[in-house]
């Protein structure tokens, strides 16, 4: 296993987040020695939907406005329903997303997360998932569909719905350490 101490990882979230789409992973990834940081609109509360109930609240690290994704290694964006349709509105978190396109770094997004995927313009000719009210845009946005728990086209990783959790975590953790590997060689 190699080291994760020095891999960063941006999530960007606002309100209306699932919250098991957000906590789980950022667990995974801070038990794995990965530094996460947590962007959103602005740097109060944020607040956690458990399906169609209020969960929990997390407080960003930054917004995204102050993002310089220059700084990260991977994106990583969860559902909720409300927090990818509110986030897609948003000039920046477009941004962010293409910025790592472009830059050839893993970005994973579960659920509903896809929809700012589609939004940055980053899945033609890419095989993804998602929740199932989303692949009609993500075929229009010319994406290759698949009904799969995890799928994995070159730097983009994406997963259904919470179900999918541990294989989406296994694979956002598998692309951090051959990125880890790579820059020890």
């Amino acid at each position: 296993m190699a080291d994760l101490s020095h891999t960063r990882v941006l999530t960007v979230a606002t309100d209306g987040f699932e919250q098991s789409e957000l906590f789980e992973p950022r667990k995974a990834l801070l038990d794995a020695g990965v530094q996460v940081t947590l962007a959103s609109l602005k740097t109060d509360p944020i607040q956690g939907m458990q399906h169609d109930k209020k969960g929990d609240t997390i407080t960003p690290d930054t917004t995204i406005d102050a993002v310089d994704t220059g700084g990260f290694d991977a994106l990583v964006l969860p559902g909720g329903v409300m927090n990818p349709d509110t986030l897609r509105m948003q000039d920046r978190a477009g941004e962010i997303v293409r910025e790592f396109a472009r830059d050839g770094k893993t970005i994973a997004a579960i659920c509903h997360g896809p929809w700012l995927l589609v939004e940055a313009d980053v899945v033609k000719g890419k095989t993804v998932t998602s929740w199932p009210s989303v692949r009609t845009d993500l075929r229009n946005a010319g994406a290759d569909v698949v009904d799969r728990e995890v799928a994995v086209d070159g730097n983009l990783i994406t997963s259904r719905n919470p179900d999918d959790i541990p294989a989406f975590n296994q694979a956002v953790l598998a692309a951090l350490q051959e990125l880890a590997v790579e820059a020890a060689e």
